[in-house]
C-alpha cells in the first residue's frame, strides 16, 4: 500500500520555489516564519485580504518568502508603505515584519508616528541585537558592552527598550518573546491578527554568525539554552524594567493591550462631530 506525502503544514504559506532561504545556520528568523505561518492556520485569516510589509535587512527577507501579497521595501520604510496600504483599503489585514535596525534605526521616527495615530498595523520585530546582514555594526538596541564590529572594545551607548518605546508612543498591545518560546510567540501573533490597532511583537533572535561569535555566546543551539534558563514571563511587567544586557535575564511575556481608537476611527468621530448629517450622507454614499 503506497503511503500518503507527508506534507509540513506551513509549507503552503511558502513560496519553496525561492528555497533554500538565505538565512545562515542558527539564526532565528525562520523559527519566526514557522511561528507565523501557524498563527495564520491558528487564526483563520482570509489570506487573499492579509499584506505583508518588510524593509531592508536578513528580517526584510520574509517578505518575498511568504506565499502573500507582499511588499519589499526601501530601507526603514516598511511602515509608510504599510500605512497606505491600510488607509488606502481598511478591510486589508496589514502585518510589518522587519528587524531592529530597519524598523528602530532608520524607521524609528515612522514606528514612533505610526504609533502615536495607532494605525491599525500588526509589527513583528525580530530582534537580533545587531546590523547582521551588513557586517555587525552596533544597532539601537546592542546591549551595553556587547562588542561589535563599530564597537571592538564593546558598546558603551544605551540601547533602545523597544516594548517600553512602543508603549510610551501608543501602541494598543506590546509583547516580548524568544525564538526558543515559539508556542507563545505562536499565541501573540493569532492575538494580534484579531486586535484592533497598532499592535507591536519583539522577538529576540540568535546573529550566530556575527552577534553571538563576536561576543564568544557559542552557536545558535547554545543561544536556545541560554534563552530557555535566562528568560523570565512576567505578564503586565512594567515595560520601563525590560532593559536587556549582555548576560543577564530575559523577560518575555505580554505587557500591553488596552483599547484606543485607531486612525480612522478617530478620524471618523472627528468629522461626525463637524459635518454632521452631511458626513452621514456621504458614508451612505461611499457605501
Amino acid at each position: 500500500m503506497k503511503e500518503a506525502a507527508v506534507i509540513n503544514p506551513v509549507e503552503p504559506f511558502l513560496r519553496m520555489d525561492r528555497m533554500p532561504h538565505i538565512w545562515c545556520p542558527g539564526c532565528g528568523i525562520g523559527t519566526t516564519v514557522n511561528c507565523f505561518a501557524r498563527a495564520l492556520i491558528e487564526s483563520g485569516a482570509d489570506l487573499d485580504r492579509l499584506a505583508i510589509v518588510s524593509g531592508i535587512g536578513c528580517t526584510g527577507r520574509v517578505a518575498g518568502y511568504l506565499k502573500l501579497d507582499s511588499f519589499h521595501t526601501t530601507h526603514g520604510r516598511a511602515i509608510p508603505f504599510a500605512t497606505g496600504l491600510k488607509l488606502a483599503n481598511p478591510s486589508l489585514q496589514v502585518v510589518v515584519y522587519s528587524g531592529d535596525g530597519d524598523l528602530f534605526a532608520i524607521g524609528g521616527n515612522h514606528l514612533i508616528h505610526a504609533a502615536r495615530r495607532n494605525i491599525d498595523i500588526k509589527v513583528v520585530c525580530v530582534n537580533n541585537l545587531i546590523y547582521a546582514m551588513t557586517g555587525g555594526q552596533s544597532a539601537p538596541t546592542t546591549p551595553p558592552e556587547a562588542v561589535t564590529t563599530t564597537a571592538p572594545f564593546g558598546c558603551y551607548e544605551p540601547a533602545f527598550n523597544l516594548p517600553y518605546l512602543a508603549e510610551s508612543a501608543g501602541a494598543s498591545y506590546v509583547a516580548r518573546w524568544t525564538t526558543y518560546h515559539v508556542r507563545q510567540l505562536a499565541r501573540s501573533m493569532n492575538d494580534v491578527l484579531h486586535k484592533n490597532g497598532f499592535c507591536f511583537i519583539e522577538v529576540l533572535s540568535p546573529c550566530p554568525t556575527l552577534y553571538q561569535r563576536r561576543n564568544r555566546m557559542g552557536d545558535g543551539l547554545d543561544t536556545m539554552k541560554y534563552y530557555k534558563e535566562h528568560s523570565k514571563t512576567r505578564h503586565g511587567a512594567a515595560t520601563r524594567d525590560l532593559e536587556l544586557s549582555l548576560h543577564g535575564d530575559i523577560i518575555v511575556g505580554k505587557f500591553v493591550d488596552r483599547e484606543r481608537p485607531d486612525y480612522l476611527e478617530a478620524m471618523q468621530h472627528r468629522l461626525r462631530e463637524q459635518l454632521g448629517e452631511r458626513f452621514v450622507e456621504q458614508e451612505a454614499v461611499c457605501a
